[in-house]
């Protein structure tokens, strides 16, 4: 069996032997996510906490309280009515970008950002006007705001309904013509009627509480809506062609996606009940707007109430505007004073939190890990990207690294253990260290699949308690020559493994070497005779350079054979000192690492 012995050094070979590790010592947030190449670097944003304020540009009209939590961490540039190639020429120069609906973030932004805009704002719920695979590909986070106008859209819905209902709108303004039409605005009653909400979602769950509440049947097609959820509300879940033949109203909250533009069209319209009357507070572009006016005047749908257009604003002339059964408004779903500063404060929020490092709770474009996940893992992944980075160190030039294996050890259930954020990193450390790609959460399994890097995880179950998530993480990689000959295992792969210690990420096994080092600063691995003194040797040479020792191990297969020695360094070692490291007759091999 490998021994392992470690030793701190009482006193240095310099005659300064300060064991203080470096002044930084970072959690999860700052640690992971500074940039820069050669300090510590993000995986979701992120301006340098050492360097001057980021600069967030508002391209549309923000509520107050936003803008003061803004300006109180970064630059704030309100520059509104940009056009395209205003805000192109504009987004170089900028970290973030907050928008609300009618800024097109379009691929063009994000090339034209070079590499700067780390996260885009959408101060709302709908993010069809940020391209988010461009996003993706650029490693620019995407948050919104999707819980601040949750209620204002819903209340619009109901008010639209009840005023579609009872003509408000075509009453209004006959009365104020100087007509009195009581016969001609005769409504129809909203109690016993049946409400299909199609997505169900906040929004949509929020008009079904409001509409049983009027005492509505209320059902709801969501093909992602959990069902207990619906229960929980006391609305049945139906199929697409169950929710359009049983509706006597429709009230529209789906996102704008490929499967949804258009859904509503000819078709559609054939299969419901005739005098059906639809609210829209949803996206203009969810109903074929020619295939509605077509509906409206055969009597199919009986009325529309709309505030939002496939177009906005619509066309003067627009024959659905105008139409006598039609109540619209101008996008007003979000359009209260308490819904404007709700999500101004929000987008703020995730803004600022995702610029100092955070993992924002409604990033749209990332995996969504849950706050308390993440906080258990927070120290496994500096370890996750620490292993990694030293790993495709030791790829010998030429090697290119095709196939990776993560090995997880912990007493926890698979079930139990989410390491999307570890994977992420993992994938971060592998490929930055030989390329000029910035690799984040948000891009890590993109930009593996464009380098063709193949990441298998596995799970390696243990007994005992599941109280920490891991016990260990392995790093291997196949098919690669390794500069350090020690770093290959019995089955092949150059193999590295670490844990954490008392917080801290620690490498605990290099090839079939057991070793206990600290990843901090950088390293030097040495394949040794054991034999005694040499512990001395190497410390005294890094001692009369000035290099900073503060951890070294030893690991052994047997006493008097072959040892490898881990030393952690402050300093980057010159040159002609890793020279006289080398011709230290014991020793075998050696190599360099910067973590």
């Amino acid at each position: 069996m490998a021994a392992t012995s470690s030793w701190r050094p009482a006193f240095s070979p310099n005659k300064d032997l300060s064991l203080s590790s470096p002044s930084w010592r970072l959690s999860l947030p700052s640690r992971v996510l500074l940039p820069g190449r050669q300090k510590p670097k993000t995986f979701i944003v992120l301006a340098s906490m050492m360097d001057a304020k980021p600069t967030v540009l508002v391209a549309e009209k923000l509520g107050d309280a936003g803008l003061e939590l803004l300006k109180s961490f970064a630059n704030v540039d309100c520059s509104y009515n940009l056009s395209p190639e205003e805000l192109c020429t504009k987004i170089s120069l900028c970290d973030a970008l907050i928008v609300r609906s009618g800024t097109k973030v379009t691929r063009e932004v994000f090339e034209s950002s070079a590499g700067r805009l780390k996260v885009v704002g959408r101060a709302g719920v709908g993010i069809d006007n940020v391209d988010l695979s461009a996003a993706t590909e650029h490693g620019c986070l995407v948050v919104n705001a999707p819980t601040a106008n949750t209620i204002a859209a819903a209340e619009h819905a109901i008010a639209l309904l009840a005023a579609m209902a009872r003509n408000i709108a075509q009453a209004d303004a006959s009365v104020k013509a100087g007509k009195w039409q009581r016969n001609k605005y005769v409504g129809v009653s909203l109690v016993g009627k049946t409400l299909a909400v199609m997505g169900f979602g906040k929004v949509g769950s929020e008009v079904a509480r409001r509409a049983k509440g009027l005492g509505m049947h209320v059902i709801a097609h969501d093909p992602y809506a959990p069902a207990d959820r619906a229960r929980a509300v006391g609305v049945e879940l139906v199929s697409f062609a169950d929710a359009l033949s049983a509706a006597d109203f429709i009230s529209l909250h789906m996102p704008l996606t490929p499967a949804t533009s258009k859904m509503f069209n000819d078709d559609a319209f054939s299969k419901m009940k005739k005098g059906v009357r639809i609210v829209n507070v949803a996206r203009g572009g969810v109903i074929d707007e020619e295939a509605l006016l077509r509906a409206l005047d055969s009597g199919i749908v009986d009325q529309a109430a709309l505030d939002v257009f496939t177009e906005e604003p619509p066309p003067k002339d627009s024959v659905l505007v105008q139409h006598e059964k039609a109540t619209v408004t101008p996008h007003l779903g979000a359009s209260t004073t308490e819904a404007q500063e709700g999500v101004a404060v929000e987008i703020a929020e995730a803004v600022v939190g995702a610029l100092k490092g955070e993992l924002a709770a409604t990033a749209v474009n990332a995996p969504m890990v849950p706050a308390e996940v993440l906080s258990e893992l927070s120290p496994f992944v500096a370890l996750a990207e620490k292993l990694s980075r030293l790993a495709v160190q030791l790829v010998a030039g030429g090697s290119g690294v095709k196939s990776v294996k993560v090995t997880y050890a912990s007493a926890r259930s698979p079930d139990d253990l989410d390491t999307r954020v570890l994977r992420a990193m993992i994938t971060k450390g592998l490929i930055e260290p030989i390329s000029n790609v910035f690799v984040n959460l948000v891009n890590a399994d993109f930009t593996a699949k464009q380098r063709g890097l193949r990441l298998t995880e596995e799970r390696v179950v243990l007994d005992g308690s599941p109280e920490n998530p891991l016990e260990s993480i392995q790093v291997q990689i196949a098919n690669v020559e390794s500069k350090f000959g020690s770093a290959i295992c019995d089955s092949g792969e150059i193999t590295v493994e670490g844990r954490v210690k008392d917080g801290k990420p620690h490498l605990t096994k290099v090839g079939s070497f057991s070793v206990d080092v600290s990843l901090e600063g950088s390293l030097i691995l040495c394949r040794q005779v054991d034999q005694p003194g040499m512990i001395g040797k190497v410390g005294s040479i890094l001692g009369d350079e000035n290099v900073n020792v503060n951890f070294m191990s030893v690991g052994r297969i047997a006493p008097r054979k072959h040892a490898v020695m881990t030393i952690g360094v402050d300093e980057e070692p010159s040159k002609d000192t890793l020279k006289k490291i080398g011709e230290i007759p014991a020793i075998e091999e050696f190599v360099f690492l910067k973590l």
